[in-house]
């Protein structure tokens, strides 16, 4: 005798490994796709689910190819198509616009927010939503003083209110909770693929920090579109947490007029290393470098270098060297003397000085350098930095790999793909 059906919470299974039938890992789960029935008091059919696959690509794997979902692990049968997923306009997607949703309950009109979706597999193996887990969300009200604040339980479908409009009262807490650990980038995919309305609410609902990180891995024309969105004094928050060469890369994309505005609101040390990178053109490596690596004096320890390098914030690209030079240690800094890899740090007792294993072999590049000539050093050198310095032999910043790559890449390599059809 068969049991009941197994229940599955979406944002539950968010990130949860795909495996095929070999058992070869093909990628994470991101989402899943629904279609609603004729009326609301049906349980909408699950059709399919969004995963994503190496190279950050986002394919429709039809829950026909799904043979279980099981210990946070999906196993599915069959070959992947590997076209890229677009919504169509029947298709709901379950993070992206439903979590978070608010909804009346039936019984007494009282408001929740949905904070996960369950959905079972039936006997006919179709698999539906057939539960939410929501939150009670307070009114100013006579009865409301004997509700429970913040009460969470599970209700069937249909114990709710749908709205058919899209356009409804939603929120962006569980949506980015369910992303909390995930990769900026992964969740830049994510919001692009979100209409305009919906990306700008999520955006909001970010912290600084993070906010600005995934602005940083969006299209130039998203970045914008967010940026613009925001309350002004926002917007000057997020240019400050990002890295000066992308807040300069972004400001390079406004008018003169919108960037100075941006500009003189910032502060007056982060405006001042926005504005230096402004000034060289996109394809040298003025234009490329950052000018926050990590920077010591000979003087400083193995210990000390390594703390700096461990930093959470500071990308892989920059954590690979320190830059030796004279104080002062902020760009433009005193006379440059050379570059310390990790790798050599590592061979070295805690207690020895920076200053006495310098590779001096790298030459600096001048500021004006061309992007051609950047990209021929980092490859001969098998390097992912390289010191840039002024005519006074100061240290004014550091241009990497990734930067490089960027500027090398089609300009719409973060898109590529995006317009095809995932399902014939």
């Amino acid at each position: 005798m068969s049991g009941p059906p197994k229940r599955v919470f979406v944002a539950r299974l968010v990130t949860a490994p795909v495996f095929d039938p070999l058992g070869d890992q093909v990628g994470r789960v991101r989402d899943a796709v629904i279609v609603y029935r004729a009326t609301m008091r049906q349980f909408p059919r699950v059709i399919g689910l969004v995963v994503e696959v190496p190279g950050r690509r986002r394919v429709f794997v039809p829950m026909g190819r799904v043979t279980a979902i099981d210990s946070g692990q999906v196993i599915t049968t069959g070959l992947v198509n590997m076209r890229r997923f677009e919504q169509r306009e029947s298709e709901t997607l379950v993070m992206n616009d439903l979590l978070d949703r608010r909804l009346r309950l039936r019984e007494d009109n009282s408001p929740v927010l949905v904070e996960d979706v369950g959905i079972e597999q039936q006997v006919n193996k179709d698999w539906e939503v057939t539960r939410l887990f929501v939150r009670r969300v307070p009114e100013r009200s006579a009865f409301a003083a004997f509700r429970r604040r913040g009460e969470t339980k599970q209700i069937d479908w249909t114990d709710a209110d749908h709205p058919v409009d899209s356009e409804v009262d939603q929120e962006a807490t569980q949506l980015i909770a369910a992303y909390q650990d995930t990769k900026p980038a992964d969740l830049a995919d994510v919001l692009f693929e979100m209409n305009a309305a919906r990306r700008l609410q999520v955006a909001r609902a970010l912290d600084d920090e993070r906010l600005a990180d995934v602005v940083e891995e969006l299209p130039a024309e998203t970045q914008i579109e967010i940026l613009t969105g925001l309350e002004t004094e926002r917007a000057v928050t997020v240019l400050e947490e990002m890295a000066p060469d992308d807040a300069a890369d972004l400001l390079g994309e406004l008018s003169d007029e919108q960037a100075e505005r941006f500009l003189t609101l910032m502060e007056p040390d982060e405006a001042e290393d926005v504005r230096t990178l402004l000034a060289y053109d996109d394809d040298t490596a003025g234009g490329l470098m950052t000018t926050e690596p990590v920077i010591l004096t000979p003087e400083a320890t193995v210990a000390e270098a390594l703390a700096h390098v461990r930093r959470e914030d500071l990308p892989a690209a920059l954590a690979a060297a320190v830059f030796v030079c004279r104080q002062p240690v902020e760009t433009p800094t005193g006379k440059y003397l050379g570059l310390v890899h990790i790798q050599e740090m590592l061979r070295h007792p805690p207690h020895e000085a920076v200053g006495i294993m310098l590779d001096t072999e790298v030459e600096p590049l001048s500021p004006e350098t061309p992007l051609g000539e950047v990209a021929k050093l980092l490859a001969a050198y098998n390097l992912v930095s390289v010191p840039i310095t002024d005519d006074n032999d100061r240290l004014v910043g550091v241009v990497t790999v990734d930067d490089v790559l960027d500027e090398l890449l089609p300009e719409d390599w973060r898109t590529t793909g995006r317009d095809d059809r995932s399902r014939g």
